[in-house]
């Protein structure tokens, strides 16, 4: 064809073609379109992330087995969870027990915990529930009893939950953190070689035991050690509360429920009163103290090595706060990434995404650095946990590494107890942080978050209340500080103590603001810092010790002090372990996790400048730069806010909101939902009620006359 004859064509088809309208609008992109443009923005392998953040991928592997096998188990449906009663639910978790059970005995001990790990995400009332069994009750046996007593116990089916189910009876009404208050007593009986349990008080009523209420046939009990008059403080016995037939009340023993709570019905908290109940001698568990049928009692020659079965459920919820983080982001963000709201440019096709807004970003993108942060220290609090344990079995007393065990032990009781109370304080804000970030949607229980919260805040008070557990940290930090001036050197943890003479004094070198960006810097501000408000609530003891108080007055009176010294150890520590994981990362992933960890860094100083700036680290003109950094990494996290939420791996079965599913779409799974659940045009629930009110005479149904002062 001849190029002339072809340019006739093509002037002959233009006219045919349907010309576009020149006010017709421009095609909008659905909210699944939205979110399939935000996975397009990853500049790393989403799968590689995972498999590191799981630990291999083996482990990825195994958690997306157990995911599946819930979403596929009918007893562990959770769509409608939203609208059962307490009973309901109650006995559901029932029902997941003879599911749960098998796998107890048929898998490895840390396989089953990552199972466990994965049921507390989509149901944490039922993972309460089946741990109080075997996280309290049994851990009890396997922490506290003889080696005699433990297979006694395990031959009745403490283990394979058949012919028992156990509790955990410690927390009194009148106490909780004060464990060595207790008042329930054991008296032993030397005529009958029995001890004899009783509730002398109504403060001493054993309240909030799980599984107390409608379950359990024995519990193991902390009470008093009575022999021949004398105290010999809290110690643990197992007693029968019900017949395992009848499931009738063993004589002596009361029980009740404590009724509804704020969240996790799923577990029949109960109450107990024990009037003078008899149980044999050997019911004591006497791994550590014994009490011989002539009444000697014999105390462990270490009783602090009994400390370490406590910490366990504190790391548990270390590692449970970094879970729920990344749930509570992952819904946030997946909203932020479709909802659109007002337009930023009046040439703006569409309005605007939430995530796009610099506002949202500063809402949101440091709660997802809090999030990798937490689960990075979960991590590695676990290997300090293994790590304690694996040296309290090997160890006995006089062995040569005794004095190695008991320093582990103290740093890990301490370093738990803060953890827990910072991680768990930190979640909880960050859920209803996220709550609010969806706007009035956040306010339907539907979207996850309001319920999420309310099984959450359990966390804050249980396995030891959050602020005695700070105080504690507090307390060991002074101990380390006056260790560290007497020449003793500090274990890695608070490593900032043995270079006290050049940190206190100490000023940020940075030649240029830009200098500011390195983890060596971040990482020296926060142990100059941490020294510092350290070394105050040391001084402030020593001042008080100076002015005649004891000890524990001395303590008491530098409470505050210890408050902001945990607080501020507790940022610096998990700064660390983040920035460790990251320079430990394959290299394809280091260069956004590096941003991710900049971000939680930078923010926590931002969020604490008043320490940095007291204790001239940086200068104000340095805090600026801080604060401009923390925007701008907002905007670059911003970017792939969804690919590292995605590399959590949360199936939609786990998010279980709809405001949070992985395709984006989340307004008809939303209105799928509402409808699903309160179906139209049932019967009306009060029509009678609403009649008898429209309906009613009226005794005065005079019109009214108008005013006269209207007229004027």
């Amino acid at each position: 064809m001849s190029s002339d004859a072809a340019q006739r064509l093509a002037f002959v088809q233009s006219h045919l073609q349907v010309a576009t309208c020149a006010n017709e609008e421009p095609k909008k992109k659905t909210p699944v379109e939205s979110m399939t443009e935000e996975r397009e923005k990853a500049t790393f392998d989403v799968r590689e992330l995972t498999y590191f953040l799981d630990g291999g991928e083996k482990f990825t592997k195994i958690r997306e087995k157990f995911m599946m096998e819930l979403e596929r188990d009918p007893t562990f449906r959770m769509y409608d969870m939203y609208d059962v009663t307490k009973d309901q639910i109650r006995e559901r978790t029932m029902e997941k027990f003879r599911t749960i059970v098998h796998y107890v005995s048929a898998e490895p001990v840390p396989i089953f915990t990552m199972r466990m790990q994965t049921i507390s995400l989509i149901d944490p009332g039922f993972w309460t529930r089946f741990g109080v069994h075997y996280g309290l009750f049994f851990g009890a046996l396997r922490g506290s009893a003889t080696s005699a007593q433990f297979s006694h116990w395990v031959s009745k089916g403490a283990l394979a939950l058949n012919g028992m189910v156990g509790c955990f009876a410690m927390t009194e009404l009148g106490h909780g953190s004060n464990v060595a208050g207790l008042e329930t007593t054991a008296t032993f009986d030397e005529a009958s070689d029995q001890f004899i349990i009783h509730t002398p008080t109504i403060t001493a009523t054993k309240w909030w035991i799980g599984g107390a209420a409608h379950t359990a046939t024995h519990t193991v009990v902390f009470a008093q050690l009575m022999v021949r008059g004398k105290r010999y403080g809290t110690k643990s016995f197992v007693v029968q509360l019900r017949d395992t037939r009848t499931y009738t009340l063993m004589p002596g023993i009361n029980i009740g429920d404590i009724g509804k709570k704020m969240g996790r019905d799923g577990i029949d908290n109960g109450w107990i009163q024990f009037t003078n109940v008899r149980i044999p001698r050997t019911n004591m568990l006497m791994k550590h103290t014994k009490v011989s049928r002539a009444g000697e009692v014999k105390e462990p020659p270490m009783a602090q090595l009994t400390y370490g079965a406590l910490i366990q459920g504190r790391v548990a919820m270390v590692v449970d706060s970094g879970n729920i983080a990344k749930k509570a982001v992952t819904i946030a963000g997946r909203y932020a990434a479709v909802r659109r709201q007002f337009q930023s440019s009046p040439h703006d096709v569409q309005e605007t995404k939430l995530i796009d807004y610099a506002i949202h970003q500063y809402r949101l993108m440091p709660l997802l650095a809090q999030a990798y942060a937490f689960h990075f220290t979960g991590v590695e609090t676990q290997k300090l946990y293994d790590n304690l344990m694996d040296k309290l079995e090997s160890t006995q007393p006089g062995d040569a590494s005794m004095q190695d065990t008991l320093d582990t032990l103290k740093e890990t009781h301490a370093t738990s107890a803060g953890l827990k109370a910072f991680c768990t304080w930190s979640t909880l804000n960050a859920i209803e942080a996220c709550r609010q970030t969806l706007g009035g949607h956040g306010y339907s229980a539907y979207t996850g978050l309001a319920t999420t919260y309310n099984d959450f805040a359990v966390h804050c008070t249980w396995e030891g209340d959050n602020t005695i557990l700070t105080l504690q940290s507090g307390r060991y930090l002074v101990s380390c500080y006056r260790e560290a001036l007497a020449g003793k050197a500090q274990p890695e943890g608070v490593s900032y103590l043995n270079h006290l003479d050049t940190l206190l004094n100490l000023g940020c070198g940075a030649k240029t603001n830009e200098d500011i960006l390195n983890f060596d810097i971040i990482q020296e501000a926060w142990g100059v810092v941490t020294a510092n408000v350290v070394k105050k609530a040391g001084d402030d003891f020593e001042a008080s010790l100076k002015a005649g108080m004891s000890p524990e007055a001395a303590y008491e009176e530098c409470s505050q002090a210890r408050l902001a010294a945990a607080k501020i150890h507790s940022f610096g520590y998990i700064f660390r372990r983040f920035a460790q994981a990251v320079k430990s990362a394959p290299e394809g992933l280091r260069a956004i996790l590096t941003k991710v960890c900049f971000l939680y860094g930078l923010y926590s100083i931002e969020q604490n400048a008043g320490f940095f700036l007291q204790y001239r680290y940086f200068t104000p003109s340095q805090m600026d730069f801080v604060r401009a950094q923390v925007n701008v990494f907002c905007r670059e996290v911003r970017q792939e806010y969804i690919p590292l939420i995605d590399a959590f791996n949360y199936s939609d079965y786990m998010i279980n909101s709809p405001l949070g599913v992985y395709d984006g779409n989340v307004y008809e799974k939303y209105f799928d939902q509402v409808k699903r659940q309160n179906p139209v045009g049932g019967e009306h629930p009060y029509l009678p009620l609403i009649q008898s009110l429209l309906r009613r005479d009226i005794e005065d149904d005079e019109p009214l006359e108008d005013d006269e002062e209207d007229e004027e």
